[in-house]
């Protein structure tokens, strides 16, 4: 890596760590506990501290390049707030460029409520909750605004007592206050998350994530993914909005909960 990159990553974070230290505890990343089109996640082990910590390495073939590993860092290195999953450090060595987070032992909401497993209401509403604060975070509570232009429940982690935390800022933006909204030439996000004017005319706003949040609402209250409906509806948003419109909106219920 170029040492101006380096010096700009270690300007925002001053916790780089060790490479071989991180080689050392995952055995050679040996421990995956999962993977996306980044790259992979391997367990760590635990901290001075107790903490247990976990290691996202980008792979080589990753859409995620140096810009966007940049990008994560220095999005998330001060964010403090509990539904936000917590960078601990980072560490670049040649081409490994590797993320080094709190490890969040119950996987992502994807999986819970995707996967086959039992959410009852009460943790449904938990998560939905803990979603809301912490978007409403990163968008109001720094002096920069923070579009996360990817969310959606594959990127909300859970903790041992179900509390989500929003991750992976690799796509996420920042801007100042006073922009309100950024034009891109590249739709980011993934289909079934993105806005309407985000994916239509590049146009990215805190509106833009809260739509995405929207959609992660009504899959998690009707169990399903959104774009598991007909795309001649609309998805799940359409048929959401037909049966509202007709007066059966209790359909979109999950007959689970």
């Amino acid at each position: 890596m170029p040492r101006e990159r380096e010096d700009a990553i270690e300007d925002q974070l001053s916790v780089p760590m060790d490479f071989a230290m991180i080689l050392n505890a995952t055995h050679n990343f040996s421990q995956e506990i999962g993977h996306g089109g980044f790259g992979y996640v391997y367990k760590i082990g635990v901290l001075a501290s107790g903490e247990e910590i976990a290691v996202k390495k980008l792979s080589e073939i990753s859409k995620q390049g140096l810009d966007e590993f940049c990008t994560e860092v220095r999005s998330i290195s001060r964010l403090r707030h509990i539904n936000i999953a917590r960078l601990y450090g980072w560490s670049v060595y040649k081409e490994e460029k590797l993320l080094i987070y709190e490890y969040l032992v119950n996987g992502s909401l994807e999986r819970h409520l995707f996967g086959g497993g039992e959410l009852n209401w009460q943790t449904r509403f938990h998560i939905i909750k803990g979603v809301a604060k912490g978007l409403a975070y990163i968008e109001e509570g720094g002096y920069n605004l923070i579009l996360h232009r990817d969310l959606k429940p594959d990127n909300i982690l859970l903790h041992r007592d179900m509390t989500p935390k929003i991750s992976d800022f690799g796509l996420a933006r920042m801007c100042a206050r006073s922009e309100k909204e950024v034009f891109t030439q590249h739709t980011a996000g993934t289909h079934g998350y993105i806005s309407p004017e985000s994916l239509l005319d590049g146009i990215f706003s805190s509106a833009s994530d809260v739509f995405s949040f929207g959609v992660i609402v009504l899959e998690i209250v009707n169990g399903k993914r959104n774009r598991s409906f007909s795309s001649s509806i609309g998805y799940l948003l359409g048929y959401a909005w037909n049966k509202y419109n007709e007066g059966n909106w209790s359909e979109i219920i999950d007959e689970k909960i």
